[in-house]
């Protein structure tokens, strides 16, 4: 994961408000929680409500030209050929996938992030006991600084040998940014696997899996990619695409097809992240949906959409500089999320209060997120600074 690279921005994207339905007194910026859906993306789903409701319309090719056009853009996001991309439900499901596939030996240790989701967590801790390995939480930094805590804990002397790392690269609740470059480099003098959580960077910031080469990267739609929920992808290393799948499906064997004469005429799985994909494929409604949503960040660039929102989240930092909030330094988040602590936590009806003027945030653990996309503006930034200002000073 990298910043965002001076030459490869060229011009700033402008706000992309026009194509969302975002009335000008809506001041969202919360779509660390959720992302509105684009105009496109809304009518892709009420045509394929259509499209569901009279079936006997379907091209037989129809559903597999689904899956593979959301291959296709959930790759092209992380710099991933297609056949490595595998259809999934959730950052649970994949997780459990990895899960299924890793050997964990035992007396060994698989590092995780305090406060971080629960999807890159909670897997592990419950195989723990059974499989005789210890789950390693790496405390919240006081100063901020996640990657050097995650370093100490990999190389730390004397500790049992590392077999895993499972992290978000942003963390959740507070923005903070994961470099995962040196914890990749890390992992691999050690022999160690690396499980990315990807939720809150994927299509944000420059990812390059064919250079970091991790062992698993699971991202949703419905956050930063701009899409529904219930869609997410799963990137799988070559190394582990020999594993037995979470799910037995017929499109994950070479040959096993209604049409065929004999069904299961060939039960050897397929060789890629396809054997992957989860059950019933949602092609008809979600799919294309998702589809559009990571073809819109993939045309703008990842680093086109981080310079924007770094421009956005600076701009607020600023405005808030004197007024007693606690703001991360720059150099410890990501471009896109700001979080603000408060002495003695978030002000009792603050985020209500401030819902109530249709400006939009999130209260995570005592800190107040603040998550803009491409849809906002220095007008949603102005006019929240002022309006937090003001219930701070009154």
């Amino acid at each position: 994961m990298r910043g965002i690279p001076e030459k490869e921005i060229i011009h700033m994207l402008a706000s992309q408000r026009a194509l969302f339905d975002m009335p000008r007194h809506i001041c969202y910026l919360n779509s660390a929680s959720y992302s509105p859906l684009p105009l496109r993306t809304q009518e892709a789903g009420r045509a394929a409500v259509r499209r569901k409701g009279t079936p006997w319309t379907l091209d037989p090719a129809f559903a597999n030209g689904q899956h593979e056009r959301a291959r296709a853009a959930a790759a092209r996001l992380i710099n991933a050929n297609p056949a490595d991309i595998a259809l999934i439900p959730s950052i649970s499901y994949g997780v459990a996938t990895a899960a299924k596939v890793l050997t964990i030996d035992r007396g060994t240790r698989i590092v995780v992030l305090e406060d971080d989701h629960s999807s890159p967590v909670l897997e592990w801790q419950a195989r723990a006991n059974a499989l005789t390995f210890t789950v390693e939480t790496v405390r919240r930094p006081e100063d901020g600084d996640w990657t050097s805590s995650v370093l100490a804990a990999i190389e730390r002397p004397g500790a049992p040998p590392v077999s895993l790392a499972s992290i978000s690269s942003v963390h959740w609740s507070d923005g903070g940014l994961i470099d995962i470059d040196k914890v990749g480099a890390a992992l691999r003098q050690r022999g160690a696997s690396f499980l990315l959580d990807a939720t809150h960077s994927a299509g944000v910031l420059t990812m390059d899996v064919r250079r970091l080469d991790p062992d698993f990267v699971i991202f949703p739609t419905y956050k930063w990619l701009l899409g529904p929920y219930g869609r997410a992808f799963l990137y799988v290393a070559k190394r582990h695409q020999g594993g037995i799948p979470l799910e037995q499906t017929s499109f994950g064997r070479r040959d096993v097809r209604a049409e065929n004469e004999v069904y299961f005429a060939d039960l050897r799985y397929v060789d890629d992240a396809r054997r992957f994909d989860m059950g019933e494929r949602d092609h008809f409604i979600s799919m294309e949906m998702a589809s559009i949503g990571m073809e819109m960040m993939g045309d703008w660039g990842a680093a086109a959409v981080g310079q924007r929102l770094l421009m956005l989240t600076e701009r607020i930092a600023e405005g808030l500089r004197g007024i007693g909030v606690s703001v991360p330094e720059r150099r410890m988040r990501a471009p896109h999320i700001l979080s603000l602590g408060f002495k003695g936590g978030i002000p009792a009806g603050l985020i209500e209060g401030l819902a109530s003027e249709d400006i939009h945030v999130a209260a995570r653990l005592r800190r107040m997120r603040i998550s803009p996309h491409v849809f906002n503006d220095e007008a949603d930034a102005d006019r929240f600074v002022a309006a937090l200002v003001k219930r701070l000073r009154g």
